[in-house]
């Protein structure tokens, strides 16, 4: 990596923007546009320094384009292992984008998108699951992301992965040692009740691993839910109400909403995306009817239905909205509680909630419904959740080889094939952390999700 990078790595449009340069020419390229130079300056410190540009105006050679401040990091100790120097500016495009081109002028190249977090990856300061961990971090939007992708960042799969790769060494070894003296009958090196047992243990933790891609993708994505119900039962107000917000049009007109409108909030830490979905009834309107159909594919994509009624519904309409309804959570949900005539229903005889989706009666209860219905397993900071789609068919992988080898334990097969599969769950969780020498173009759509300066 002799190329020197830079990138602004901090959102247009805000009071400051920070402007990041890395690798061999950093200092040389900063030195010539302030007085700072890094080389000779104490790493990790802070300086102030008049950024200066090259000007004709008035016949003089040079101009202060801004004050900025200037962070120097000396390699291997900084973000990327290299030689580093972030540039505090006023947040002014004018000044970002002429620090930028003098920057470039001065020896530099913009930087591609993750550059920084792949070269701190290329030069040892973290493995791929912590880079992976950074773009997920800055991607949480909420508490339970967060403290999932913190957990990352500081290690938290890379130890686990180093405990299952010790278990499968100690598994390799005791084979190892059965192949190397398989010609002295007299010996025993390898119990293979004690093989058997082990890689057991090793599959379960494998399998735990993978079973929590489901929490961690709720979690990272939010989870799905559909509002539905009949015309004009308070859908969209229900909406608003959650969002605090007048998202949705609300009207007493059936069939107002024609078109599935969706937005998210966050309960208890936990992201809900929420879907107001057009009224389910008979109509001849060409228009009402393709936003019924986008209804019934909203209900079919969702983990949890909230089902609204305002009057008592027949047997063979609760019928339907079971039957709609299956594989899904389900909250049905007595809207306009705050009117004389629904004060009692006496046909339904599963749970309900009482709301008031205008005045806002009963919609703690109703989110108290909604965050029991998603059932995320409680869980610590110290606890691994999966949420990478590279990692969880990763782990997949490695449990199918794993397998056969708990297979050829049972069958007694010999430890030569053993072996080999064994070795291949090895490689294959050590995709995970960038163990292995990792390909070029996996590197390359990894670190592309990436936003530019990170």
């Amino acid at each position: 990596m002799t190329d020197t990078i830079c990138a602004l790595a901090t959102a247009p449009g805000g009071a400051l923007g920070i402007i990041r340069i890395s690798g061999p020419q950093a200092f040389e390229a900063v030195s010539a546009i302030c007085s700072v130079h890094g080389a000779s300056v104490a790493a990790n410190t802070v300086h102030f320094t008049r950024i200066i540009s090259p000007s004709t105006i008035g016949g003089e050679l040079v101009e202060t384009l801004d004050e900025a401040l200037v962070t120097v990091f000396h390699a291997p100790h900084s973000y990327t292992g290299e030689d580093s120097i972030e540039i505090s500016c006023h947040g002014s495009a004018y000044i970002l984008n002429k620090v930028l081109e003098l920057l470039m002028q001065n020896g530099c190249r913009m930087a591609k998108p993750g550059e920084f977090t792949q070269r701190a990856y290329l030069n040892g300061k973290m493995d791929l699951s912590q880079a992976e961990a950074v773009a997920d971090l800055i991607a949480s939007s909420n508490k339970a992301s967060h403290n999932i992708a913190m957990s990352q960042l500081r290690g938290g799969i890379s130890t686990e992965l180093a405990q299952l790769r010790e278990q499968l060494l100690k598994l390799t070894s005791l084979l190892e040692l059965e192949l190397d003296f398989s010609d002295h009958e007299d010996l025993e090196f390898a119990d293979r009740n004690e093989l058997l047992a082990l890689s057991k243990k090793i599959n379960k933790h494998i399998t735990r691993l993978a079973q929590s891609f489901d929490t961690g993708q709720a979690i990272k994505q939010g989870i799905p839910v559909a509002i539905v119900g009949k015309t004009n039962v308070g859908k969209s107000t229900l909406l608003n109400r959650l969002l605090k917000d007048d998202r949705a049009i609300v009207s007493d007109v059936h069939g107002t909403t024609r078109d599935s409108i969706e937005d998210t909030i966050d309960i208890n830490g936990i992201t809900f995306r929420f879907i107001d979905t057009a009224g389910i009834r008979q109509t001849t309107d060409k228009i009402e009817q393709i936003g019924i159909e986008r209804t019934y594919a909203a209900i079919n994509k969702a983990r949890i239905v909230i089902w609204i009624i305002d009057e008592e519904p027949t047997q063979e309409e609760l019928s339907k909205i079971r039957l709609l309804s299956d594989n899904k959570q389900l909250i049905i949900a007595r809207n306009k509680i705050d009117k004389v005539e629904n004060k009692s229903f006496t046909i339904v005889k599963i749970p309900f909630v009482e709301i008031s989706a205008k005045h806002g009666q009963g919609i703690d209860a109703l989110e108290d419904a909604i965050y029991m219905s998603a059932d995320i397993p409680a869980f610590s900071d110290s606890d691994i959740i999966i949420t990478n789609a590279r990692h969880y068919e990763a782990l997949t992988r490695a449990n199918e080889h794993l397998q056969r080898v708990i297979d050829g334990l049972q069958k007694q097969i010999s430890g030569d094939l053993l072996s080999e599969d064994l070795r291949l769950t090895l490689d294959t969780l050590s995709e995970i952390t960038g163990g292995q020498i990792t390909p070029n173009e996996v590197l390359g759509n990894i670190f592309s999700n990436f936003c530019v300066g990170k």
